[in-house]
């Protein structure tokens, strides 16, 4: 389960080799797969969307609720999160923040298996298993050619992201977003 960022803290923590929750910049010759049980939400569904392969229980959904707080999808999920859904979903997803179930994300594509709460890290470990029966050389030329591929799409995104960035950091809208969060209360936007 992953939630995402504290609102008070900020970004998630960087690494030089990964970027942000050590992960969602990272170039890999092996597969990173997700096993997600409950809530993947905010940071939590951009590291979903940073992997190659997704197991998630019936208990997970998935969401990009960050809108609803005056801030921005910023670790990916601008660019990825249409990348790996139909685009009107993802952006509805942004747009309302309303979550997807684990049925409609493996309808949808984004899962790749469907399990049993508590069954998801199980899962996961036998779609490795799978993965391990391919050679190493081709999962490491699969993946490195569909980073290729994704690299300069990424590169437009990341500086797209970065632009909407600066706009939401210095608005109203975030601190009220921000304000109203931890006053448990709906947000008054001042930009209405």
């Amino acid at each position: 389960m992953s939630a995402s960022t504290d609102l008070k803290d900020g970004h998630g923590a960087r690494t030089e080799r990964g970027g942000e929750y050590g992960m969602i910049r990272r170039r890999r010759t092996k597969a990173l797969i997700a096993a997600v049980e409950g809530p993947a939400l905010g940071g939590g569904f951009e590291i979903v969307l940073a992997c190659d392969l997704v197991v998630a229980s019936t208990s997970a959904y998935f969401g990009l609720p960050q809108g609803l707080r005056g801030v921005l999808p910023t670790p990916g999920a601008l660019f990825r999160a249409a990348r790996c859904l139909p685009r009107n979903v993802a952006t509805r997803m942004m747009l309302t923040g309303e979550p997807l179930t684990p049925r409609a994300a493996l309808a949808l594509g984004l899962v790749n298996e469907v399990t049993e709460p508590g069954r998801a890290v199980e899962e996961a470990v036998e779609l490795a298993g799978l993965v391990c029966r391919s050679a190493p050389t081709s999962v490491t030329q699969i993946l490195r050619a569909q980073q290729e591929l994704d690299a300069e799409e990424d590169a437009c995104g990341w500086q797209a992201t970065a632009a909407a960035v600066e706009v939401v950091l210095a608005s109203e809208d975030m601190r009220e977003g921000a304000a109203a969060f931890f006053e448990k209360r709906p947000p008054q936007w001042p930009t209405r």
